[in-house]
C-alpha cells in the first residue's frame, strides 16, 4: 500500500501528492554505512531489509547521491557487496513500484495535508536552505548574481549567458556556508577552498568579470 502527502500548489484546485524521502533510511546507508557509531551498524542486507519491513506495508522512498557509493561510503566499506544483494532481500518480503503505479491510485492511503509555508530541502539538521542561503556572503552573491540576470539575458550573447547560468549552479553557494559541527564537516569536506571566504572573493571575481562583458 502506497503511502504520501498530499497538498495544493498556490493557484491550483487539483491536489498534488508526494512521495517523501524516508529520511532515516536513506541516511541510514548514505551517511552511516560505515560509521561505527551508527544505531544500525554493521548494516547488513537483511538488517535493512527488515527495517524496511517494519514501516508496515507503508512505501519507502529512499534518495541518496550518487557518489554514496564508491565515494561517500568507499569499496572498502563493502558498500557494493550491499548494494548488489539488497534489491533480493528486499523482494522476499516487498514490492517495487514505478511513481505512476502509486499516484493518483486506489492502493493510495494519503496520509494527510502538508502545508509548506517556505522552501524545503533534504539538507542538513533544519532541512530548508540554509546551506545555500545561510550567511551574508551567500546573500550578497546571490543578489548581485540574479541582479545581473536581465542585462544578461537581453544582451543576447549566448557565450555570455552560459557564463552567467553556469555561476548559478548551487555548489558555489555551497561552499560558503560558515556551518559548523557535523553539516560544517560535509561542508567542508566538498569544498575545494581554503575557506568559505576564499569561496566567496573567487566567485564574486568571476562574477565581476561577467559584469563587465555585460556592459
Amino acid at each position: 500500500m502506497g503511502w504520501g502527502w498530499v497538498g495544493w500548489w498556490r493557484g491550483r484546485r487539483e491536489p498534488v501528492y508526494w512521495l517523501l524521502r524516508n529520511h532515516r533510511l536513506s541516511d541510514a546507508i548514505a551517511y552511516q554505512f560505515a560509521d561505527t557509531r551508527g544505531p544500525e551498524f554493521p548494516l547488513t542486507d537483511e538488517k535493512f531489509a527488515n527495517l524496511v519491513s517494519q514501516i508496515g506495508g507503508r512505501l519507502c522512498n529512499l534518495f541518496m547521491d550518487f557518489e554514496t557509493f564508491g565515494e561517500h561510503q568507499a569499496a572498502a566499506t563493502g558498500i557494493f557487496d550491499f548494494f548488489e544483494g539488497l534489491p533480493g532481500k528486499l523482494l522476499e518480503r516487498n514490492t517495487f513500484a514505478m511513481p505512476s503505479e502509486l499516484v493518483g491510485g486506489e492502493e493510495v492511503e494519503v496520509a494527510g495535508e502538508q502545508d509548506v509555508p517556505s522552501a524545503i530541502s533534504w539538507a542538513e539538521a533544519e532541512r530548508d536552505l540554509g546551506a545555500w542561503m545561510g550567511n551574508a556572503m551567500q546573500v550578497d552573491a546571490l543578489t548581485q548574481l540574479y541582479g545581473l540576470e536581465e542585462k544578461v539575458k537581453g544582451s543576447g550573447d549566448a557565450r555570455l549567458l552560459a557564463d552567467w547560468r553556469k555561476l548559478t549552479t548551487s555548489d558555489h553557494f555551497y561552499y560558503m556556508s560558515t556551518k559548523e559541527k557535523a553539516d560544517g564537516g560535509v561542508h567542508a569536506y566538498f569544498r575545494p577552498y581554503d575557506s568559505p571566504y576564499d569561496a566567496y572573493i573567487n566567485f564574486m571575481n568571476v562574477l565581476e568579470h561577467v559584469r563587465g562583458r555585460a556592459g
